[in-house]
């Protein structure tokens, strides 16, 4: 079994519909620990010692937030200068999280049309993420395909469960180990391994 940090972000989360129910379907699943940032550090003061505890104890690490201009709300990039330190994260020294996996859950208005090279955002969503990508292999750690969530003001109550029971399926095998290499080498997003919901455990 891996255990599974998820590291959640949303500045307003009371009038957040997508995060909220993300958030309440894997609220009690086994080996998984629901970290939020903003609760935690309303004044984005980051405990360090703590926050390099939890990635001790964790397998792997998700990064879920709003996409915000491209990027993530403040408190992520905060706990990135903060925790993730030279020698300890990365660096000669730096060994700390060595084996784990980091990957990103993030909502998003714009449809996935309108992230590609022809749409109005010009770039994938992988491509905007590259700055997460890269700081996971620079911190040793591997870097999975996102799990993306778009038109986030347009999806219906049915659309937002079935999303919220492919994050809950997707936790659930990533701390069951059940999501291989293989398997996230040949997709874009994470989605793409769960659109079948009725399928056998991948």
């Amino acid at each position: 079994m891996a255990r599974v940090l998820i590291q959640f972000a949303h500045p307003v989360l009371s009038k957040s519909r997508v995060h909220a129910a993300l958030i309440r379907h894997c609220s009690n699943l086994n080996n998984v620990t629901i970290n939020d940032l903003y609760e935690r550090y309303p004044d984005l003061y980051i405990d360090v010692d703590r926050e390099q505890r939890l990635l001790l104890n964790h397998d792997i690490i998700v990064l879920q937030h709003p996409f915000y201009w491209y990027s993530s709300p403040a408190i992520i990039k905060q706990w990135f200068d903060l925790v993730l330190e030279h020698n300890w994260a990365y660096g000669s020294q730096g060994r700390a999280l060595v084996g784990k996996k980091m990957m990103n859950v993030i909502s998003c208005g714009g449809s996935r049309e309108a992230y590609s090279a022809t749409g109005f955002n010009r770039y994938t969503i992988n491509q905007l993420l590259y700055p997460f990508d890269q700081t996971a292999v620079r911190c040793n750690m591997s870097y999975l395909p996102p799990f993306v969530i778009h038109q986030t003001h347009r999806i219906s109550d049915e659309q937002l469960l079935a999303y919220s029971e492919e994050f809950r399926l997707m936790i659930s095998a990533l701390a069951d180990e059940r999501i291989t290499p293989e398997a996230c080498g040949q997709v874009q997003y994470m989605n793409d391994l769960l659109a079948d919901l009725s399928r056998q455990p991948i």
